[in-house]
């Protein structure tokens, strides 16, 4: 405290931690380099250049041709908001599927946009079959089907594709969260015939929450401009001429139509691009095509296969359908003999500097959660991870064979 009274509270210097949870990551070094780029004006020419870079960089990330393919500034959620509100008509049916936590929420942004909110439920840990979705599309006859390409709450992954063309059968546009899945799951978004797409970075992509990559198509472009409006302090003749007839989105901030002209050549100002996070997201994204999207893919495969195969070895008992399971995130029964699992996490937290996840709802203090992706996919932290997690158990009562998980874990890589 300063004479004056003033707090100022002490420099920035936390202790160093392995984040091995489902997200946030541990963000690669490089990104970090990138965020300390000094800053320029949002119409500097140099600026708008690495903005049309972003764009070509995430095409190629969600290997996509979308022309409309930009960052919305927020976390993954915003680039969730976004989509749904700026897509959603009061009135219109939305099917929301739930197989975890964030099915709810989908279905929750669905609502306050005014919709007709519907879903499908499944036992968390579960996922959905084809016959499930054509049932309920054909029953409900959704203007949109809103869904999780895998939730992190459950660590399950959703097929998608029999989703899409049973979308596609129904005229129904398709919604992608993919902010747990992009860069380390399989996600051609054209391929897959996906409407709309949103992700975050602090994932797989190993960056920092506060930017949400998005895409979608043309057919949703068009769409969206039916609702085109802007805002009257910038508005021209010109872009008067343009205005939509369809009900005005109700959020400014999220109004893709005025980020969509923000991101064209025009850059019509609509808000200050948050050029740090900018830079972020676009280093993120070289780091993932630099590697190659399928040599990421695999690495995630293959960590995750080493890191599952060394818990079962020490005697843990894997959660949720073995078919389905995300590549970056696992999750185990917590044993009887640990409780919740809190005091657990706690030491491991506090003895090893090492961060593992619990979950939500009917599965709280009962399954941990394991990541394994980005920057932290890597056989060092699984190593590290399990001789933690090994140790830690003992103290709390459950015993396993001495070194069996980083034995279990050694042999996986060497069969690689």
């Amino acid at each position: 405290m300063t004479d004056s009274g003033t707090q100022l509270f002490e420099e920035l210097d936390p202790q160093p931690r392995l984040l091995m949870g489902p997200g946030p990551v541990d963000v690669y070094p490089r990104v970090l380099r990138a965020m300390s780029t000094p800053l320029q004006g949002q119409f500097d020419p140099q600026f708008t250049e690495y903005m049309n870079q972003v764009q070509v960089l995430y095409r190629q990330v969600f290997e996509t041709a979308n022309h409309q393919t930009f960052l919305v500034n927020g976390t993954a959620r915003a680039g969730i908001e976004a989509c749904l509100t700026s897509i959603i008509e009061k009135g219109d049916t939305v099917l929301a599927p739930i197989y975890g936590r964030f099915g709810h929420l989908l279905k929750e942004i669905a609502m306050r946009a005014g919709a007709n909110a519907v879903s499908i439920d499944t036992e968390w840990g579960q996922v959905f079959t084809a016959e499930q979705f054509e049932e309920a599309i054909a029953k409900h006859k959704p203007r949109l089907v809103a869904i999780s390409h895998g939730d992190t709450s459950t660590t399950m992954k959703q097929p998608l594709a029999e989703l899409s063309a049973i979308c596609k059968q129904h005229d129904a546009l398709l919604y992608i969260d993919a902010t747990a899945t992009l860069g380390g799951n399989a996600l051609p978004v054209d391929e897959l015939g996906l409407d709309m797409v949103s992700a975050g970075l602090q994932k797989c992509l190993s960056g920092p929450p506060g930017s949400s990559p998005i895409t979608f198509s043309d057919a949703v472009a068009e769409r969206l401009l039916k609702r085109k409006h802007t805002e009257a302090g910038i508005r021209s003749a010109e872009a008067e001429a343009l205005e939509g007839d369809g009900p005005i989105i109700q959020s400014n901030y999220f109004d893709l139509p005025m980020l969509m002209d923000y991101w064209s050549p025009k850059r019509l100002n609509h808000h200050t691009e948050s050029a740090s996070m900018l830079y972020a997201a676009r280093e993120c994204a070289r780091l993932l095509l630099e590697e190659g999207l399928t040599a990421c893919q695999q690495r995630h495969q293959l960590t995750s296969k080493a890191m599952r195969a060394g818990l079962e070895a020490m005697g843990l008992e894997l959660f949720g359908d073995p078919q389905n399971r995300m590549d970056n995130v696992t999750g185990i029964f917590i044993p009887e003999v640990c409780g919740d699992g809190a005091a657990l996490r706690a030491q491991m937290l506090e003895d090893f500097g090492i961060e593992i996840g619990t979950s939500f709802g009917p599965l709280d203090g009962k399954i941990w959660r394991i990541g394994t992706m980005g920057y932290v996919c890597h056989k060092a932290n699984v190593l590290r991870c399990l001789s933690a997690l090994e140790m830690t158990l003992h103290r709390n009562g459950f015993k396993t064979p001495q070194g069996a998980g980083v034995d279990a874990a050694y042999q996986v890589y060497n069969n690689s």
